[in-house]
C-alpha cells in the first residue's frame, strides 16, 4: 500500500502515527529529504561500533518479533563495546565537552 502524501494526512492521523511509535517525527511536505539527511549526519557522527551494535539489536528484536530477545542481548552488547577504543574516546570526548573522533576499533 503506497504511503499517502504528507499534505493529505490529517493532524489526527499524524497524532495516531506518533502515538503508535510508527514515526519519531513528522515534517512538512518537501522537507523529508533535508530532515533525513540531518538525521543521517547525526548517526554518522557516532561511533561506528555503537551504530552497528544498535542495528544488530534492532534487527534481533525485529526478527524475533519481541523486544525481550533484544533486551536479553543488550547487556552483552554493551559489555563488548565498553572494551573498545571508541568507548574510551566517547568518555574522553564527553568529559572534554567535545565531539568524539571515532575509529571503529
Amino acid at each position: 500500500m503506497p504511503m499517502p502524501d504528507a499534505s493529505t494526512v490529517s493532524l489526527e492521523r499524524v497524532g495516531h502515527v506518533l502515538l503508535m511509535d510508527l514515526a519519531q517525527q513528522v515534517v512538512g511536505p518537501g522537507q523529508q529529504l533535508d530532515r533525513a539527511k540531518q538525521v543521517a549526519q547525526v548517526i554518522a557522527a557516532q561511533s561506528p561500533l555503537g551504530v552497528q551494535g544498535t542495528l544488530r539489536n534492532a534487527r534481533l528484536a525485529w526478527r524475533d518479533g519481541a523486544a525481550a530477545a533484544a533486551a536479553a542481548n543488550l547487556l552483552p552488547e554493551i559489555q563488548a563495546l565498553m572494551d573498545t577504543e571508541d568507548a574510551t574516546e566517547g568518555i574522553k570526548a564527553f568529559i572534554e565537552r567535545r565531539f568524539g573522533v571515532f575509529s571503529g576499533r
